[in-house]
């Protein structure tokens, strides 16, 4: 497979009018996205997702995967400004990232991050346009019970990444999979907990669950956790007379902390349930443990504050590579994207990217685009989305409501999904407010049906021996992979949580 034609086959779909328009729409609205406290991409993606319906599947996977890794980008705004991260990924970016900006930096910290995340979302890409096509063919051997080992190792792996309450993780994901059976059987023709209702023959679709839990659930979480208290007072305002572009030491004593973490976030971003927000915490705590004055760190040193961000952006962009790939989602914003790639009958998975070039290409190209397209809005809007910053959540709130709703109710002209996205969002508030896992429950709703079929298929050949999977050498390795990787996953998610308790402790 020629890498270079198919980039620029790529290049070709991705650079037409409406496509440009589409990534630049995606671009802002994940930026967006990301300035809000409280929500993040996944949320982002779930609300937005209807708005696609229509649209030419390229130019909708462009916006979407813009939103995705955009959010990225604009949640480290209010991380510095702030000191309250936009979302997970980037509560690493307030360690140092705050304190530069109480010292009067927060021109060069916000300029910093974002060419801090240019290089990590751009040498994420270069990787996926290197290793995506390897995956893909290692990946065609795979047979029914591979991708259900697989399934297995995406959820079991954001299971244990929860840490200390992995076992509301297992509850969520066994909630997924129960509302995942809801339906007619395809093999027997029975109905399965559909109450009678004729809306439910079909299943739960995913959409209202996903706009419930992230949309609403965020919502109702952030009120109860009193952000909407918050107002503007405690903004850190950009001095007009203080130097606002970074000098060139901070390029230069950062050049080789942006080097090691964009390869580091794009390793963790390719395991499925480890994430941006772990590759972001270990970056920190590794750049820490490497740097030869570790007592700056959370007094304001610009490389604290450069690592997470480089490696949260390259996690975002190493995430692509099982969803293309494999078709297996390893963080719910992954999981919104493979519902996207299902609404129009698209299947990523080994022949993915041969069946689907133009798409799937496509996509690769955007995104190097689209890291450029970010850069730029970054820097340039930073005045725009410091007064978004200041909008009150009394505001924000009742829009988000509407927004969720109308997105849901325009789906399928439903109003039980829409009473099930309601039902959903309540659901998701008290899963946060108990340390439940609202992504292990849509990663199990989006993964067990795949699951369920894949098992059948392979009890089906095997005759109803189990001894298959053990009798397969690709299977005998994504075993030995999972195994590794579940006892590994939680030791670095420790190392993070360390780092963070020690910023917390010394701050």
């Amino acid at each position: 497979m020629d890498i270079f034609s198919d980039l620029v086959m790529g290049l070709s779909v991705a650079i037409t009018p409406i496509n440009i328009l589409y990534l630049l729409a995606g671009a802002m609205v994940g930026m967006v996205v990301g300035v809000i406290p409280g929500f993040g991409p996944s949320a982002g993606l779930a609300i937005l997702l209807p708005v696609t319906f229509g649209m030419d599947p390229v130019g909708a996977i462009m916006m979407l995967a813009a939103i995705y890794y955009g959010a990225m980008y604009g949640g480290t705004i209010t991380s510095i400004l702030l000191n309250t991260p936009g979302e997970s990924a980037t509560v690493a970016s307030t360690f140092d990232g705050f304190p530069l900006a109480k010292k009067g930096r927060a021109g060069p910290a916000l300029v910093m991050q974002a060419v801090a995340s240019f290089v990590g979302g751009t040498v994420g890409v270069i990787l996926i346009t290197i290793l995506a096509p390897l995956f893909s063919q290692v990946s065609r051997s795979f047979g029914p019970p591979e991708y259900f080992l697989l399934a297995m190792m995406g959820m079991l792996t954001l299971i244990v990444m929860i840490g200390t309450n992995w076992k509301l993780g297992i509850v969520s994901a066994l909630i997924g999979f129960a509302l995942g059976t809801v339906g007619v059987d395809l093999e027997t023709g029975q109905g399965r907990y559909t109450f009678g209702s004729a809306e439910l023959i079909g299943g739960i679709y995913f959409i209202p669950i996903a706009i419930g839990l992230f949309g609403l659930g965020e919502l109702f979480y952030a009120f109860y956790s009193g952000l909407h208290k918050t107002g503007s007072g405690g903004i850190i305002q950009i001095d007009k007379k203080a130097r606002f572009w970074p000098e060139a030491q901070d390029f230069i004593s950062t050049r080789w902390t942006m080097a090691r973490h964009s390869v580091l976030g794009f390793v963790v971003g390719v395991i499925p349930g480890a994430g941006a927000t772990i590759a972001s915490l270990m970056a920190y705590s590794t750049e820490r443990s490497l740097s030869k004055t570790p007592e700056k760190f959370g007094q304001g040193e610009m490389a604290g504050l450069v690592a997470p961000e480089t490696a949260n952006n390259a996690a975002s962009s190493g995430a692509m590579i099982p969803l293309l790939t494999l078709g297996i989602p390893g963080s719910a914003s992954t999981a919104v994207l493979l519902a996207a790639f299902m609404l129009w009958g698209l299947r990523p998975g080994p022949l993915f990217m041969e069946q689907n070039p133009e798409l799937a290409w496509g996509l690769i190209a955007s995104m190097y685009l689209g890291n450029m397209v970010l850069l730029a809005i970054s820097i340039f809007a930073i005045p725009l989305f410091v007064q978004m910053i200041k909008v009150p959540y009394r505001i924000l709130g009742p829009a988000v409501v509407v927004i969720c709703t109308l997105g849901t109710f325009s789906v399928n002209a439903s109003f039980v999904e829409t009473y099930l996205m309601f039902a959903a969002g309540i659901v998701g508030f008290f899963m946060r407010l108990y340390g439940f896992s609202p992504a292990a429950l849509v990663l199990a709703l989006v993964l067990g049906p795949l699951a369920e079929e894949a098992l059948r298929q392979t009890l089906t050949i095997s005759r109803g021996s189990f001894g298959i999977f053990l009798d397969r050498p690709a299977s005998l390795w994504i075993i030995g992979v999972t195994i590794v990787l579940v006892l590994i996953l939680p030791l670095l998610g420790r190392i993070g949580a360390s780092a963070g308790k020690a910023e917390k402790a010394g701050g």
